[in-house]
C-alpha cells in the first residue's frame, strides 16, 4: 500500500517538473524577456527577500485569516440552509428562486457594490469571500441530504427517531461526503475571492502584494505570491481531505 502512494506521488512530480524545465528553457532561448517571464533563480530570490523582510509572511497571515473568516461562515450558512432545503420541500420552494438568481451573478461584479455597502475595511473582504464560498457548499449540501437512502429514513421513523436524532443517526452521516465535495469546492473559491477582492480594494495580502508588483514590473514578486496561493490551497485541500478519511472511515 505504502509503495503504491509512493509510485502516486512520484508521478505526481512528473508534470511539474516539466514545467520547471520548459520555463527554464524558454527563458534561456530568448523566447520570453525577463521583464515578461523571469529566470527561475530570481524568484527564489524573490522569495528569500520576502520571507527576511517579514513582507510574504505578514500577506500570507492577513489574507489567510480573511479567507477563514468568509469561509467558515459560508460552511455555517451553508450546511444550515442546505441542510433545512435538502430535507424540507416547503423551505426549498421558499430559498431556490432567489438563490438561484443571486448564485448566477459573477462574484467580481459583487465587489463594488460589497465595497459601496461595507468599504474598504475587512468586512468586505470577508463579505466577497462568505458569497463566493456559500453557494458550492449550499449546492452540496443539499445534494448530500437529497441522496439519503430512503430505506434509512423510513427505518428512522420505524423506530420513531425525534428529527433531530433523525439528521444525526441518518441525513449527515449520508451527506457528509457530498458536503465535504462542496466544502473543498468553496475553499478554492474562497482563495479566488480574496485575491479578487484584495486586487480591488487593499493595502495588505497576497492579492494586494500581486497587484503592487504589477505596477512595479517585478513579474518574480509576482510569481511567489501566486505559487504562495497554490500552496496554501493545495495544503488546507489536503487538510479538508485528511479530516473526512478520518471522521468517514466506511468511505476509504
Amino acid at each position: 500500500m505504502n509503495k503504491k502512494v509512493n509510485n502516486l506521488n512520484a508521478t505526481g512530480l512528473i508534470l511539474p517538473l516539466i514545467i520547471l524545465l520548459a520555463w527554464h528553457l524558454s527563458v534561456q532561448s530568448g523566447m520570453f524577456p525577463p521583464a515578461i517571464l523571469p529566470p527561475i533563480g530570481d524568484v527564489a530570490r524573490a522569495f528569500l527577500n520576502m520571507m527576511e523582510s517579514g513582507l510574504l509572511v505578514g500577506d500570507i497571515l492577513v489574507s489567510l485569516t480573511r479567507v477563514l473568516r468568509g469561509y467558515l461562515l459560508a460552511i455555517f450558512a451553508g450546511v444550515t440552509l442546505g441542510t433545512l432545503m435538502g430535507t424540507s420541500k416547503h423551505i426549498n420552494d421558499f430559498f431556490t428562486l432567489t438563490l438561484n438568481s443571486i448564485r448566477q451573478i459573477p462574484i467580481l461584479a459583487w465587489i463594488p457594490l460589497i465595497i459601496l455597502w461595507l468599504g474598504i475595511g475587512e468586512e468586505s473582504k470577508v463579505a466577497v469571500i462568505f458569497l463566493a464560498a456559500f453557494f458550492p457548499i449550499l449546492i452540496n449540501t443539499i445534494s448530500g441530504m437529497r441522496s439519503t437512502p430512503k430505506g434509512l429514513v423510513e427505518v428512522a421513523a420505524l423506530y420513531k427517531l425525534s428529527g433531530w436524532m433523525t439528521f444525526k443517526k441518518v441525513y449527515f452521516p449520508s451527506a457528509l461526503p457530498q458536503i465535504f465535495v462542496g466544502l473543498k469546492l468553496g475553499l478554492g473559491i474562497s482563495w479566488v475571492a480574496v485575491v479578487a477582492a484584495e486586487l480591488i480594494a487593499a493595502s495588505s495580502g497576497i492579492g494586494f502584494r500581486i497587484s503592487d508588483a504589477r505596477s512595479m514590473m517585478e513579474p518574480d514578486v509576482m510569481i511567489v505570491g501566486m505559487i504562495s496561493i497554490g500552496v496554501l490551497g493545495v495544503s488546507m485541500d489536503k487538510a479538508l481531505t485528511l479530516i473526512l478519511e478520518r471522521i468517514t472511515p466506511w468511505k476509504k
